[in-house]
């Protein structure tokens, strides 16, 4: 239900979905969702995924999660986590990932939908403890396309050269507000 749902929610917006990659391919890694400039970049990525039927989970704050309406918000993948704790969130989701037989963790690292200085470094340290590769995932609202379009293997990788490969993909263009993605990510 949720492959035909992602398919119509694409369809009726005139996007198309462009991915080169099995389920197999994709159904433990962390993924990256980039440019992240609109409230909208979430539909069009739930489209995708749910049309390509990636098994992802998505990291929120709890307090989402934990009210009477938090069951919508687990239904669509999200695993609540309390902020406030010091824990070590890396390794937490590392051993989620791990323990799982299928679990595309979503990330967005430039952390904000505004211009931001810089990326967070955590998908990077959360694929390399769950020895998965990092995905990268676009909308690109230019030409009306949203899908899965490298995958990252970053063993053997430093942290420099993943984000070197990632800066190369990604472009303001496709972002929904260019003047909001900063290209230069670390």
């Amino acid at each position: 239900m949720k492959k035909n749902l992602g398919k119509f929610m694409l369809w009726i917006a005139g996007w198309k979905l462009l991915s080169n990659f099995s389920i197999e391919d994709l159904k433990k890694s962390v993924i990256i969702c980039a440019p992240h400039t609109s409230n909208w970049d979430f539909y069009y990525c739930l489209a995708c995924f749910w049309s390509i039927g990636i098994p992802y989970k998505i990291m929120i704050k709890d307090n989402y999660t934990k009210p009477w309406y938090g069951f919508i918000f687990k239904s669509l993948g999200c695993i609540g986590v309390n902020r406030k704790q010091r824990n070590n969130l890396v390794e937490y989701t590392a051993s989620l990932i791990k323990k799982s037989d299928s679990m595309a963790l979503i990330n967005t690292p430039e952390g904000t939908r505004s211009w931001a200085k810089e990326w967070k470094k955590g998908f990077y340290y959360i694929a390399k403890s769950a020895e998965v590769p990092v995905v990268l995932a676009y909308a690109d609202y230019k030409n009306k396309i949203a899908g899965v379009k490298k995958i990252i293997n970053i063993e053997g990788k430093t942290v420099e050269e993943v984000f070197k490969e990632i800066e190369d993909f990604y472009k303001p263009e496709m972002a929904k507000y260019p003047k909001n993605y900063n290209p230069k990510i670390y």
